[in-house]
């Protein structure tokens, strides 16, 4: 751990959305000082804590950025902005490359100018595309499918380069499916028409769905439905506070890791602890498969466990899903 009174100021992109938010609670939990910048496209200002300072705004306008890092003493940059539905990205792949390529550019920029060391950027297990092998390991080829994943490869490319040429280290970590809310209840994934399993889910169990569609059941997995590594946001949160004091305290070195549990649970082990948790029957309706679906996509999460502290403290499917649950629950009384 940081001596107090070493440690930077973190400016968190995005952190008004669904990950970002929880980073920025994991940061403040742990005493660091947090600025955030978001352009509130898909995130929401009461999502960002009153302890943190927010700035509405695009993290391509690099005038701003250079004012937030003199202005807060930003020593590190835990990045999360951009665009992340994968189909959008087929229908709209130059969206995807503005706005998770061009700007992350732009942002890289930003810190080597602004005399940031650290940079924590949140990359994808779409890197991988379909994978050869499971559980997929750091060293798997990357050959992404569709453009968000390139989109994601290609910042991780830059940071390789920039940390070759400047004084900087990052660190990529390789999300796999992530999932559940804040279990205090400060925070979860808020955004309308979510496309992820376990959020359509609990939308369904609450009453926002009718039914939750299963894409394909011919994959080759025990069930014969897709099977996926889903890991808790507090989770995973934890795993950046833990990233930025491994780069702080070694400066000379950068990674790049998977963010999983290593193991991995279908798409009707999912509903079935969604009925478990809400004591009701989910409506499923069987579909036909997607194109460009794995059949499985599970991390390898040797490399973080040994790297890093961290430990997963949630990795449960049925605590997952239950604080999903609860936090669909209090948007629905917003409503």
């Amino acid at each position: 751990m940081t001596n107090q009174g070493s440690r930077p100021a973190v400016l968190v992109t995005g952190g008004a959305g669904y990950i970002g938010s929880h980073a920025v609670l994991a940061l403040l939990d742990a005493g660091w000082r947090v600025a955030v910048i978001d352009n509130l496209s898909t995130g929401f200002e009461w999502a960002v804590p009153k302890e943190a300072a927010f700035v509405h705004g695009d993290i391509a306008d690099q005038a701003l950025v250079a004012r937030l890092i003199a202005e807060q003493g930003i020593g590190a940059i835990i990045h999360f902005a951009g665009s992340i539905v994968v189909p959008e990205s087929v229908e709209q792949p130059l969206k995807y490359y503005e706005n998770n390529t061009v700007k992350s550019r732009s942002l890289i920029e930003s810190a080597v100018e602004g005399g940031v060391r650290h940079f924590i950027f949140s990359s994808t297990a779409a890197t991988y595309g379909i994978p050869e092998q499971v559980p997929i390991t750091e060293e798997t080829r990357t050959q992404p499918i569709n453009p968000y994943g390139w989109s994601k490869l290609m910042t991780e490319r830059m940071l390789i380069d920039t940390a070759a040429a400047h004084p900087l280290n990052f660190c990529a970590l390789r999300y796999f499916n992530v999932a559940g809310a804040d279990p205090q209840g400060r925070s979860g994934q808020s955004t309308a028409g979510a496309t992820h399993l376990i959020k359509v889910a609990v939308e369904a169990a609450v009453g926002k769905r009718s039914h939750v569609s299963v894409y394909g059941t011919d994959y080759d997995t025990p069930d014969g439905t897709g099977v996926r590594d889903y890991i808790h946001v507090g989770d995973l949160a934890a795993a950046h506070v833990d990233a930025l004091e491994k780069l702080i305290a070694e400066p000379a070195t950068s990674h790049i890791m998977n963010c999983g549990y290593g193991r991995g649970f279908s798409v009707l082990e999912v509903l079935d602890a969604v009925d478990r948790v809400t004591n009701m029957r989910i409506e499923r309706r069987l579909e036909a498969r997607r194109a460009g679906d794995p059949d499985a996509l599970v991390a390898d999460n040797r490399k973080i466990l040994s790297t890093l502290p961290w430990r997963p403290k949630r990795a449960d499917l049925d605590t997952i899903v239950a604080d999903a649950l609860a936090w669909e629950r209090k948007l629905a009384e917003r409503c």
